[in-house]
């Protein structure tokens, strides 16, 4: 059998020799200008839906696919949007890469993502990777870069938008909430319950982490009840066991402590287990405050209160601020979007 023996005839007699479509044969068989594909492809909305049609329909016949190198090479930028991360098992960061597909669906803007395992260094190296792919934007979780890396940010010529963070000093633009807030409500609402001996747990001590327990300590502070011997901290990744394991270590040294404050829910439902197993009752004589309000929090038993943070809703608003700016529109550079106390059982004492 010959080569192109049994290739469609549209697409033998609208390509350029034997070789991979061109945008220039996509035009030539919609019958439209090269450069009405191009917008038709990289902004779909700028063309009407009879356009659309028109070339979606010979895009499909051809077997076309845009190059991207070439596209970056003509625009000086690529459809991509660089996605920096400390995990990519870790819930709250999946929930908030969520948010940033589902808004980018339907775009021409594809994501890359990096995984920069909690490491300042690492993050570097990413984002110099990154930048050297001239992607058309950049969505970077924390504001706790190096020296070298918020030059590079703020240097890139695209836009930048850190997440999960308030900061007012922003490289570009920032959205996410309040860690040291976040860690303070906690603690106002367990002394609110009727807690004295209100004891921290917190694993990995990440920039995030500390600035919870910052939060912790002022309320505590505030309260005239702060005693360092009551935090306890690991730089060992979290987990559910490991919250069981600190509460245990906690109540060896302060046996009198009456409350807990997790860093994180996995250490709040490993810290409630670690009751059960001791037949310590929550919350009469232990209550429990976990951060972050994932699903589990809800269905626990009993159910165990936490500070409920808008991850989803961070992913969607990043991608809504970089495509407000690639659109040359005017936007907000600092969005806080909150967090919200759910309290629960495990926090509703009798006193």
């Amino acid at each position: 059998m010959k080569k192109g023996e049994n290739e469609p005839e549209a697409r033998k007699s609208n390509r350029r020799g034997g070789g991979r479509p061109t945008i220039a044969d996509v035009a030539r068989l919609a019958d439209v200008a090269a450069i009405t594909v191009s917008r038709a492809l990289r902004h779909p909305s700028r063309v009407s839906a009879e356009l659309r049609t028109k070339i979606d329909d010979a895009v499909a016949q051809l077997g076309y696919v845009p190059d991207p190198i070439a596209r970056a090479l003509a625009s000086a930028r690529s459809d991509v949007v660089g996605v920096l991360v400390p995990s990519l098992t870790n819930v709250v960061f999946a929930d908030v890469v969520k948010g940033i597909y589902d808004q980018l669906r339907g775009s021409s803007l594809q994501i890359q993502m990096g995984n920069t395992h909690y490491s300042a260094l690492e993050e570097e190296r990413l984002v110099s990777v990154f930048l050297s792919q001239k992607p058309s934007a950049l969505i970077v979780a924390g504001i706790d870069q190096t020296t070298a890396t918020r030059k590079m940010l703020a240097n890139s010529g695209c836009p930048v938008v850190q997440i999960m963070e308030t900061s007012y000093d922003p490289i570009d633009m920032l959205v996410g909430f309040s860690h040291f807030d976040g860690g303070r409500e906690a603690t106002r609402h367990l002394i609110d319950s009727g807690y004295r001996r209100i004891g921290f747990i917190g694993a990995r001590m990440d920039p995030r982490t500390q600035r919870r327990l910052a939060g912790y300590r002022r309320a505590m502070e505030d309260a005239d009840l702060f005693d360092p011997a009551l935090i306890t901290t690991t730089p060992t990744p979290s987990s559910v066991t490991l919250g069981g394991q600190l509460l245990a270590d906690a109540l060896g040294r302060t046996p009198d402590m009456d409350a807990i404050f997790c860093n994180n829910d996995d250490l709040a439902l490993g810290a409630l287990f670690e009751c059960k197993r001791s037949s310590i009752q929550v919350p009469q004589r232990l209550g429990i405050c976990g951060f972050n309000d994932l699903e589990m929090m809800a269905v626990a038993f009993p159910t165990l209160s936490s500070i409920r943070t808008p991850r989803y809703a961070i992913g969607q608003r990043a991608v809504q601020l970089l495509q407000e700016r690639l659109a040359d529109k005017k936007v907000d550079t600092i969005t806080d979007l909150g967090f919200e106390l759910r309290p629960r059982e495990s926090t509703n004492r009798i006193v």
